[in-house]
């Protein structure tokens, strides 16, 4: 009886685990909203490790004026921050160099998706936390499920709130560990009412209106659902690292100048492909009729955005020539293997029907051995 071989790792998979080792190690505390305690428990844990004769430093933290949770400060050493003079604004920023030249075993960092003033090295603070992790230096942070740009439009249908600051998903999706840190929702309106979260006349606006038990409730639901997606993810990404590359399915969506709500279909995109485990790719389908020379400049910046947007998400952007879009994507979805494509749920009046086969129907006939998955964005 013929027995199968072990898949050989590639060159690149063994060139990535190599990389990891290198790498500092990051842990994130994972809340529903602000308030649960997730500042908290992490300088907790610095006291812990630095009793443990650990050389532990915060790179910043951001007590929003809790007592408690600025008695936790104690006896840590406290990088100090720079300032940054913005439009008559000073402005309180991590020093990353500072960092750097200290190095620390383990270093502090709150609010993993706060956006740098301008002038920073970089745009936003994961970023800077990636520097770090570069470098070798182990990051403990903090971050709330809200900010994870693949909810952006879930978290705004759940709680009528869009979420400015955003964090593509492989940073969570890459840590090494993820604590959840949850209260129930009534210990929070409690926690919330008593002055713990926010001063007074900024507790009563945020009970009218984000922080109401409805939205506390679903922020909480998704919390819960990515921590578990997230364990499962990590079990599968180690069989994937023993797997060969070609036994992964592939994903794929399509765009074109005129595609309505593409950013959403972006985000459904890599949730999808994160969920199978598998690369995903956005591919703008570049027709005659989608020339550059024919469209004009404000829709060439969206095309731009969109694609920037999915190499933010995982995806891998590309621009792609044909004839006309159906053709164009099944052409595509055989030379790159996909397995999988994602297509926006269809705007047009149903009369449209009457003049001719729609995308889907002329994809549909030119595609075998390939799921096609209509999502409602």
């Amino acid at each position: 009886m013929a027995t199968a071989e072990p898949a050989r790792p590639t060159p690149e998979q063994f060139l990535h685990l190599i990389r990891r080792q290198e790498r500092g190690r990051l842990k994130v505390y994972l809340g529903s909203s602000a308030g649960v305690g997730k500042t908290y428990a992490m300088l907790r844990e610095g006291q812990r490790l630095k009793q443990q004769g650990v050389d532990v430093a915060i790179g910043i933290v951001e007590t929003h004026g809790r007592t408690d949770t600025a008695a936790q400060i104690g006896e840590l050493e406290v990088i100090p921050p720079r300032t940054i003079e913005y439009r008559g604004v000073t402005l309180r920023e991590m020093d990353l160099d500072a960092i750097l030249a200290r190095r620390p075993t383990i270093c502090l960092v709150d609010e993993l998706a706060h956006t740098n003033a301008p002038g920073s090295r970089f745009a936003k603070r994961y970023q800077d936390v990636e520097e770090l992790l570069r470098a070798g230096i182990h990051v403990i942070t903090t971050v709330n499920v809200q900010h994870l740009e693949s909810l952006y439009d879930e978290v705004e249908r759940a709680t009528g709130v869009k979420v400015k600051e955003r964090l593509p998903d492989h940073v969570l999706a890459d840590a090494d560990q993820i604590v959840n840190v949850d209260v129930s929702v009534e210990d929070l309106l409690e926690r919330l009412q008593a002055g713990k979260v926010y001063p007074p006349e900024r507790a009563e606006r945020a009970l009218q209106h984000f922080f109401t038990p409805a939205n506390l409730t679903r922020l909480r639901e998704l919390t819960m659902t990515e921590i578990a997606h997230l364990i499962d993810r990590r079990s599968r990404r180690a069989e994937a690292d023993r797997a060969p590359l070609s036994a992964t399915e592939r994903v794929m969506v399509g765009l074109s100048s005129g595609a309505p709500n593409a950013p959403a279909l972006l985000r459904r995109t890599a949730r999808i492909a994160d969920r199978l485990n598998a690369p995903w790719y956005s591919v703008y389908i570049q027709t005659p009729t989608e020339d550059l020379t024919k469209i004009n400049a404000a829709t060439q910046r969206a095309i731009s955005n969109n694609l920037e947007l999915a190499q933010q998400l995982g995806g891998v952007p590309m621009t792609f020539r044909g004839p006309d879009v159906a053709s164009t994507m099944a052409t595509f979805a055989a030379e790159y293997g996909i397995k999988v494509i994602v297509m926006g749920k269809s705007r047009q009046p149903w009369y449209r029907r009457f003049l001719g086969e729609s995308i889907l129907e002329q994809l549909l006939r030119r595609i075998d051995g390939v799921d096609v998955m209509i999502v409602d964005v």
